[in-house]
């Protein structure tokens, strides 16, 4: 994600306590800076120049005065140097915020004015709560001896709220370390008692970064794009791998969308976990990097983040809309590529139907960054969908002329929704109003139904019959709903219906007999699923409201309190939480999912009972999932499974050892979309993950009489990747 989604609130509200000073790319900062990590100090010179007025607004205000607000750091004292200008402080601005606002006198016609300042900056690691077990780690600014991460937020520079600045940069540190900042560079240069880094932006940015470490350098240019890795020790292979990357995904995305908008981009190692996307560079902690598949999936986000979100700006007060296109365009696009696209659509869809209900669903225009799992799967998982109905709607050539023109008309400027509209109908030739006002300004999704279905034969045609009806409580959506027919003769029907009433009657007229239907067999709509369309999943008791964790009265006692330490870590993810032990119930309830905790669990064959015809089975000292053999007392190994008789999801926990349970109360949340997992040893190694195969829908009707029917393939992706 990019950074400023993480800090998108403070932004907005600094956005709103005044109005814009400046026309955007109007102010440029000369900084001259000095860093010592061990005191956590930094100085700092800072000239600042003012876009030039036009001529006849200079000669109305000559001989006033003008006065310029701007935040910084508490912890700094900042003076004024140079005639004609006083400063003063208002004030705190309020809230958590460490930020002062400040005011600048300055004769109307001065365009320069030189601040000078120093002070501490020292912010500690703080932990936001997603859902159960899962957190992120913030920080607001800190200048430490394990490194330096400096922000707008964090107040080191003269903030101006809403107003885009370029800038120079030169930092002065420790002879080890190095400094990095957004744009061009760096250029180094050591005296043998200190390093000299340079950076420069011309272009606007809405954000001046400055991140520092004791850092190995390792960079590689082609066609004019520099690709940097910064590592905390050296690494030769894993900066080769990078770079490689790099430069491949650079090559992508040109492609699809236009050239890329900075002289570089850079894989920073961060000194905490984080996953950022600056502009023109990536903050990812040193485990997160290190991940094999992280090349693969978060990697090619954050490049993808510097066209969206990093380039074209984010106009938050309309909607964050950068998330969404970024996944769909790198996550959902990888994917794709390597024929999962359905898959990866429906885990999208099964996420939100999991942790979004009524109570904690909005539309896309309120989503300002993801703090829940509930805002991640409307702001990314929604909008990803969005976005590929709008593909779909297109068609792929037209698609891609819209992504173009939105990046070309905005570039270096901030966009909305509205900017998206006008680009995509300019591209496809027709107003996009009645899609974008459904799918951004509206919550909830349609709930998809047949009814009625008939299937009759006139000598060699045939002709299906049926209504297509939408169950949701709120008003009918406006729909283009993809419909399959496998035919006997080995032809494949696919036709679309467009519906936008709560029933919808249709008639398929069809050459051949028909063996199956199929209604969005590939997961093209945005919709409620229906819990039979997919497995069931460890996100179904991540995303519920309330739930029970049973532990096991029996259990040895370090490991009876190793489950009940991983029960009470998970409890504040949840509105409503009962721990109990499974001595404690005489049966297990219907109404909510029901974590049951240990091998010795009294209730686990009820779960059992319900994967008795599923690919598993457990003997004294092995277990046997899907074609694969462990042992039980060197792994770890969590099932779930739904109640058909009452809809709810258990999930069976049981940990080989202590020390793994500790790990794996933090690892399985990031692991809800899989029905199993199996974990080696007490560090709780991946070692199998799967979902139990889904065997019917509501959605699809077999009309052959042994039910057999052609297997499918998925449509093609939207475009090839370069060779690897």
């Amino acid at each position: 994600m990019t950074k400023k989604s993480s800090i998108c609130y403070i932004l907005l509200w600094l956005a709103l306590f005044c109005k814009p000073l400046f026309a955007a790319s109007s102010l440029h900062h000369a900084l001259q800076v000095r860093l010592d990590p061990d005191s956590q100090q930094l100085w700092v010179k800072d000239r600042v120049t003012l876009a030039p007025s036009e001529e006849g607004e200079a000669a109305r205000n000559a001989g006033k005065q003008k006065r310029l607000r701007f935040l910084l750091h508490r912890g700094l004292s900042p003076r004024s140097l140079g005639a004609g200008t006083s400063l003063d402080e208002i004030g705190a601005i309020g809230g958590n915020s460490p930020l002062i606002e400040y005011r600048i006198s300055m004769p109307e016609d001065q365009r320069h004015f030189t601040l000078e300042y120093d002070g501490k900056i020292a912010h500690q690691l703080t932990t936001l709560k997603e859902s159960p077990g899962r957190v992120s780690e913030r920080l607001a600014g800190t200048i430490s001896q394990q490194g330096v991460y400096l922000d707008a937020t964090t107040g080191w520079y003269p903030y101006f709220p809403d107003t885009l600045v370029s800038f120079e940069l030169r930092v002065e540190l420790p002879p080890s370390w190095l400094a990095v900042s957004q744009g061009e560079g760096p250029d180094i240069r050591s005296n043998g008692e200190a390093n000299i880094v340079r950076w420069r932006e011309r272009s606007p940015q809405d954000d001046i970064y400055l991140v520092a470490a004791p850092y190995h350098l390792y960079r590689q240019s082609s066609a004019g794009i520099e690709a940097q890795v910064f590592l905390r020790q050296q690494d030769e292979l894993t900066a080769e791998r990078y770079l490689q990357a790099t430069e491949r995904y650079l090559k992508l995305y040109q492609t699809l969308i236009g050239p890329y908008p900075y002289a570089k981009f850079a894989l920073v190692e961060n000194f905490w976990e984080s996953g950022y996307g600056m502009p023109s560079f990536t903050l990812l902690g040193p485990r997160v990097l290190r991940l094999p598949f992280i090349l693969h999936t978060s990697y090619p986000h954050e490049i993808l983040h510097n066209w969206w979100g990093n380039s074209v700006f984010i106009d938050y007060q309309r909607g964050n809309w950068s998330e969404g296109l970024t996944s769909y365009l790198a996550d959902h696009l990888l994917a794709e590529q390597r024929g999962r696209g359905a898959n990866h659509r429906r885990t999208a869809l099964k996420r939100y139907a999991d942790f979004v209900r009524t109570d904690n669903d909005f539309p896309l225009t309120r989503f300002r960054a993801r703090h829940t799992s509930a805002s991640s799967a409307v702001g990314y998982d929604k909008s990803l969908m969005f976005f590929h109905m709008l593909r779909r709607h297109l068609g792929d050539q037209a698609f891609i002329k819209g992504l173009q023109i939105f990046y070309r008309e905005n570039r270096f400027k901030t966009a909305g929704f509205t900017e998206l509209q006008h680009a995509f109908e300019e591209a496809g030739g027709h107003p996009l109003g009645n899609i974008f006002r459904q799918w951004t300004e509206r919550s909830g999704a349609p709930r998809l139904a047949i009814d009625d279905l008939t299937l009759k034969q006139s000598g060699e045609d045939y002709r299906i019959r049926g209504i297509l009806e939408q169950r949701q409580s709120s008003a009918p959506f406006i729909l283009e709903v993809p419909i399959l027919v496998q035919l006997s003769n080995g032809e494949t029907i696919q036709t679309t219906l467009n519906a936008n009433q709560r029933e919808t009657p249709f008639e398929l007229a069809l050459p051949a007999e028909p063996l199956r239907l199929q209604i969005d067999p590939w997961f093209d709509l945005f919709r409620a699923l229906d819990p039979a369309e997919t497995p069931a999943t460890l996100s179904r008791l991540f995303g519920s409201d309330r739930v029970l964790i049973l532990l096991p009265s029996m259990a040895d006692t370090r490991l009876l309190q190793a489950y009940r330490t991983l029960a009470e870590q998970w409890r504040d993810g949840y509105d409503e939480v009962e721990i109990a032990l499974d001595s404690d119930l005489d049966g297990l309830p219907r109404d909510r999912p029901v974590w049951l905790l240990g091998r010795e669990n009294r209730f686990r064959d009820e779960l059992l009972g319900l994967v008795s015809g599923l690919p598993f089975a457990l003997e004294e000292e092995k277990i046997d999932i899907a074609g694969s053999h462990y042992n039980t007392t060197k792994h770890s190994f969590i099932l779930s499974k739904r109640n058909p008789n009452n809809g709810q999801t258990l999930a069976w926990i049981v940990g080989s050892s202590d020390t793994a349970l500790t790990r794996l109360a933090r690892k399985l949340p990031h692991y809800g979309k899989y029905s199993y997992l199996v974990f080696e040893g007490d560090q709780a190694r991946i070692a199998l993950k799967g979902e139990w195969p889904v065997t019917q829908s509501p959605l699809q009707f077999n009309f052959s009489k042994d039910g057999t029917a052609v297997e499918l393939h998925e449509p093609g992706p939207l475009m090839l990747l370069p060779d690897e």
